[in-house]
């Protein structure tokens, strides 16, 4: 397994996410129905809102998982916030990074992962992900690209409408 990248920013992008002041807050319907619709029309079980704090994924939103937060170094999050584009692992299984992570081999069982980095808008710099999440392998199609694609737009909006 490999665990998640620190960026060489860390200092300055945890930061920006601070001055959200958007963790460890209550739930919010905002977010909640973009996570209830990444699950309904990109037929997976469960989405989440995440933000990448120092040790932690925190969960701002979920759909399909009662947990709210996780641990970044082997958060498939924690990946995907570096990307540039559009994260996908179609089959973790086959994915050397995460074949043997504890989410993989154990609950959730997690064999299909997608996420889009969300930014701060003043600092640019990556703060969390929008994501979906199957248990069993799946390829995305490009309305189902371009779905997420627009949905982690608007929770990129709502996070920043606040700062």
């Amino acid at each position: 397994m490999q665990l998640a990248p620190i960026p060489e920013n860390e200092k300055e992008r945890l930061e920006a996410l601070h001055k959200l002041a958007i963790l460890d807050t209550d739930p919010e319907e905002r977010f909640d129905s973009i996570t209830k619709e990444a699950t309904t029309k990109l037929k997976v079980p469960i989405s989440t809102l995440t933000l990448v704090d120092k040790d932690r994924e925190w969960f701002k939103s979920t759909k399909g998982i009662d947990v709210k937060e996780g641990d970044r170094a082997i958060s498939f999050c924690g990946h995907a916030l570096l990307a540039s584009d559009i994260f996908v692992v179609e089959d973790t299984l086959k994915d050397d990074r995460f074949k043997d992570n504890p989410m993989v081999i154990g609950s959730p069982y997690i064999r299909f992962y997608a996420g889009v980095s969300l930014m701060d808008h003043k600092t640019h710099l990556p703060i969390g992900v929008l994501c979906v999440k199957d248990s069993k392998p799946k390829k995305l199609t490009l309305e189902e690209i371009n779905t997420l694609m627009e949905l982690s737009s608007r929770a990129e909006k709502e996070i920043n409408s606040k700062a």
